[in-house]
C-alpha cells in the first residue's frame, strides 16, 4: 500500500485547494484544543461539512486535538471529542495523555495518532504509544533516514513531516514563546520566538531560526522505508501553499519532475533544507524569511490557481443507461468499490425529428467535466425511435453523480458512540509530608552538599557512576537524555546504572516509560512530559510514573486544583529550559572552538547553552531563575519541590537548599534568592 499525501488545512479555502490537487488524506483543528490556535480552524458545522467532502472523494480527515488541557477544560475537551467521533472524523491526532485517556475510554475504536508533540523518536517511544493502543506515531521532525526506517518497521503507522517549517525545538519541547510572552507553544499560540534576532555574540542575526525543510525528492526512499504518511506542514498558510506542496508530493510520486522554483516561491525560508533527514546539520540549515522571498511568492501566486480550479479525478465508474418505452429514463452508476446508484427521470416519448441513438447519449452522457469520476465502460438499452430535450441527459448525470457522492460519504464514514461515561479521577492517599528533589549537572557540585533530609539526587546518566562514590544509590535517580539517536547506547548504560544499585529514573518524554519497564527502574517523570491535568496525571501514573512534576505553565492556582491522583511535585528553582534542540546555535554561528555558553536576544536576554554531545542535542535556558521559596504556601497541594541547579556551585546549591527547607519549617529566613529572578508563570500563566 502507497503512502498517503496528507494535508494542512487550516480553513474551508485551503481544503478545497488540496482536495482538488489529489491529497489522499487532510488534517485540520476545531475552534479549540488546535496546535495551530491562529488558524482559522473549523466550526463545528464547518467541521461536519468538511468530513462530508473529504469522504465522498474517499479522502481521510484526521482531526487536530494536540494542545494540552486544563482541569477547567476538561468538560469541553469530552464535548469536542465526542463530536468528532459522532461526525465520523478518522483519526484524533493528540499530545496530552488526558485526550488520549479520554477518547480511548470513551470511543476504545476511534483511532488515535500520537502527535509530534509527544516526542517520539525512539523504539522505547514507539513501544510506548504502540502499547497505548495508538495506530500511528508523528515521528519528530530531526530524524534521518535511517532512524525513520527502523521506526517504521515496529507495527505500528508511522507519519514524517515532509514539507514546511520547522521548529528550532524539538516539538512539544519548547517553552520559549510561554515563558517570554505567555503564549504556549503547547496550547497553539506560539508566538514564533525562534523567528526573532538572536546570536552567539551580540551581533546581528537570526541564530534559531531554521530554514523550512522539504523532502519531497525524497519520497519514494522514504516510501521504501516503509513511511505511512507524507505530512505537509502548514496550517497557518493559503491555499496556493497547500496546493503547490500537494501537487508537487502526487507528481514526486508518480516519477514525475515539479517545479522547484515555483514551490520555493510560494514560501520558503532562503530556500529549503533536508539537514535532519542526511543527518548533516550546521549552518545550511538556518535561514530567514526574507523581502525577495515574499516578492517571490506573490508573482508565483496566480499561476498556482490553476492547480485547483477543477476537482481531481477519484474514481473510476461503470455508467448504464436505460431508455425504453413505458418506464423512466434511467442511469446508473458504479464505483470500483462496488458503491451504486441509480437515479430516475422522465419517461421516453417520441421522437418527433431525430430519435436517440447510443452515439449521441454517450456523448452528452459521459461530459464529467470537474466531477470526480472518470468514465470507464458504458452500456446502454435504448428503444427504438424515442427522445427526449437533450438537457435532461445532463440534468440526470448531474443528479446520478450528487448520489453517488452522498453515497460515497455514508460508506467511507465510521461513526462513534460512546461506550460510557467518563469516570471521575479519584485522589490518592497522600504521603508523610513534603519534600525537596536536587537535580545537578556537575560532579563538581555533589562535593560538600548538603543531602541531609533531602528525598532524591537526580544526576545525569553520564555522570551516575562517579556520583555513586559520592551519594547513597539508595538517593540518586538516573536523569535520562530528553533526546537520542542512539538508545543502544543509552541502554547499556542504564543497565551498568542498575547494576551500580540505582533504581529511580527520572523520565522527560514517553519513551521512558518503556525503558523503565523494561530495566526495572522506579520512574518519576520530569516537567517536559507536559502533565497539566488530573486525568493525564492519573494516565502516567496508570502507564508506571511513581509521580510526576506538573507542568510549569499552569498557575499556582490551577496546580491547586489538580486532583492527586499520584504524587506530584512543582518545578520550583533552576534556569528552565525553554528550548530542546538537535541543533546547536552556537556552533553554527561560531563553531564550537568558539563556544560563548549563551545566546543573547533582541531584549539582551542572555540565555545559557549546554549541549549533550553525546547524545545529539543542547538545550537553551531561561535568562532567569525560577525561585518560590518565599511562596511555597501557594503550592499547598504538591508533595515535592525540584530544585534544578545548571552551573551554581555547591555553596550556592546549600544556600539554596537551606531556603526551601526553612521555607518548608516555616521559619522564614531567606538569604539566596537570586537577583535574575521569576516566578514564572505560576502568577501570570499563559493564554
Amino acid at each position: 500500500m502507497s503512502a498517503e499525501i496528507l494535508a494542512p488545512c487550516g480553513s474551508a479555502e485551503v481544503l478545497e485547494a488540496a482536495l482538488r490537487c489529489g491529497c489522499d488524506a487532510v488534517y485540520l483543528g476545531g475552534e479549540r484544543f488546535s496546535a495551530r490556535g491562529r488558524a482559522h480552524n473549523f466550526s463545528d458545522d464547518e467541521l461536519k461539512a468538511a468530513v462530508y467532502e473529504c469522504h465522498r472523494r474517499g479522502v481521510k480527515l484526521h482531526l487536530a486535538v494536540n494542545t494540552i488541557v486544563r482541569d477547567d477544560e476538561i468538560d469541553d475537551c469530552v464535548k469536542a471529542i465526542s463530536f468528532a467521533a459522532g461526525i465520523g472524523v478518522d483519526a484524533l491526532i493528540v499530545q496530552d495523555l488526558a485526550v488520549y485517556a479520554i477518547a480511548h475510554e470513551l470511543f476504545p475504536e476511534l483511532e488515535l495518532h500520537a502527535s509530534t508533540q509527544m516526542t517520539v523518536h525512539s523504539e522505547s517511544g514507539m513501544t510506548a504509544v504502540k502499547k497505548l493502543g495508538f495506530s500511528r506515531a508523528v515521528l519528530s521532525r530531526e530524524l534521518p533516514l535511517g532512524t525513520i526506517k527502523a521506526l517504521s518497521q515496529m507495527g505500528i503507522e508511522t507519519e514524517v513531516f515532509v514539507h514546511g517549517a520547522l521548529c528550532m525545538s524539538v516539538s512539544g519541547q519548547c517553552y520559549m514563546s510561554a515563558f517570554i510572552g505567555s503564549r504556549s507553544a503547547n496550547r497553539g499560540l506560539c508566538a514564533q520566538a525562534c523567528r526573532l534576532p538572536a546570536s552567539a555574540d551580540g551581533s546581528e542575526g537570526h541564530a534559531i531560526s531554521l530554514k523550512d525543510v522539504s523532502l519531497i525528492p525524497h519520497l519514494k526512499e522514504l516510501e521504501a522505508a516503509g513511511v505511512s504518511s507524507f505530512k505537509i506542514e502548514g496550517r497557518m498558510k493559503r491555499p496556493e501553499y497547500a496546493a503547490m506542496a500537494v501537487d508537487s508530493c502526487v507528481k514526486a510520486l508518480k516519477g514525475e519532475r515539479y517545479d522547484l522554483a515555483v514551490l520555493e516561491g510560494v514560501f520558503s525560508r532562503s530556500g529549503f533544507t533536508d539537514g535532519y533527514y542526511r543527518h548533516e546539520l550546521g549552518r545550511e540549515m538556518f535561514g530567514m524569511r526574507s523581502a525577495e522571498d515574499a516578492a517571490a511568492g506573490a508573482k508565483v501566486f496566480p499561476a498556482i490557481h490553476e492547480l485547483y480550479r477543477r476537482d481531481e479525478k477519484r474514481a473510476f465508474v461503470d455508467i448504464h443507461f436505460r431508455f425504453v418505452a413505458g418506464e423512466p429514463m434511467a442511469l446508473t452508476l458504479t464505483d470500483e468499490n462496488g458503491i451504486s446508484v441509480t437515479v430516475f427521470s422522465d419517461e421516453p416519448e417520441k421522437a418527433i425529428s431525430k430519435p436517440w441513438d447510443e452515439a449521441f447519449v454517450k456523448r452528452r452522457l459521459l461530459k464529467f467535466g470537474g466531477m470526480l469520476y472518470e468514465p470507464k465502460t458504458f452500456t446502454c438499452e435504448i428503444g427504438e425511435g424515442l427522445a427526449l430535450p437533450p438537457a435532461k441527459l445532463g440534468e440526470l448525470r448531474r443528479e446520478a453523480a450528487a448520489a453517488l457522492d452522498k453515497k460515497r460519504a455514508v460508506r467511507f464514514t465510521r461513526t462513534h458512540t460512546a461506550v460510557k461515561a467518563l469516570h471521575t479521577v479519584s485522589c490518592a492517599p497522600r504521603g508523610e509530608g513534603r519534600t525537596l528533589r536536587l537535580k545537578i549537572r556537575a560532579l563538581s557540585q555533589l562535593k560538600g552538599l548538603d543531602i541531609e533530609d533531602t528525598e532524591l539526587i537526580c544526576v545525569p546518566l553520564g555522570l551516575c557512576k562517579q556520583a555513586a562514590e559520592l551519594i547513597p544509590a539508595e538517593m540518586t535517580a538516573v536523569i535520562m537524555p530528553r533526546f537520542t539517536f542512539d538508545e543502544g547506547a543509552v541502554k547499556a548504560q542504564l543497565k551498568a546504572v542498575r547494576a551500580l544499585g540505582i533504581r529511580h529514573m527520572l523520565g522527560g518524554n514517553i519513551g521512558h516509560f518503556s525503558l523503565a519497564e523494561e530495566l526495572g527502574f522506579i520512574l518519576h517523570t520530569d516537567f517536559t512530559l507536559n502533565i497539566a491535568n488530573s486525568y493525564s496525571l492519573e494516565q502516567a501514573h496508570k502507564m508506571g510514573a511513581e509521580d510526576c512534576v506538573i507542568s510549569p505553565e499552569l498557575t499556582a492556582a490551577q496546580i491547586s486544583k489538580i486532583t492527586r491522583a499520584a504524587p506530584f511535585g512543582v518545578y520550583a528553582y533552576g534556569r528552565l529550559p525553554l528550548m530542546l534542540t538537535a541543533n546547536c546555535p552556537i556552533k553554527q554561528q561560531l563553531g564550537c572552538e568558539h563556544c560563548t555558553g549563551h545566546i543573547t536576544d533582541r531584549t539582551k536576554r542572555v540565555m545559557p547553552v549546554r549541549c549533550d554531545k553525546k547524545n545529539g542535542y543542547g538545550e537553551i535556558f531561561n535568562s532567569d531563575i525560577i525561585y518560590i521559596a518565599d511562596r511555597l504556601s501557594k503550592f499547598s497541594g504538591a508533595d515535592f519541590f525540584l530544585l534544578d541547579f545548571l552551573d551554581e556551585s555547591s555553596e550556592q546549591i546549600n544556600a539554596v537548599i537551606s531556603d526551601y527547607k526553612n521555607a518548608l519549617n516555616g521559619s522564614g529566613c531567606m538569604t539566596a534568592k537570586p537577583k535574575n529572578v521569576t516566578f514564572g508563570l505560576y502568577s501570570r500563566g499563559v493564554i
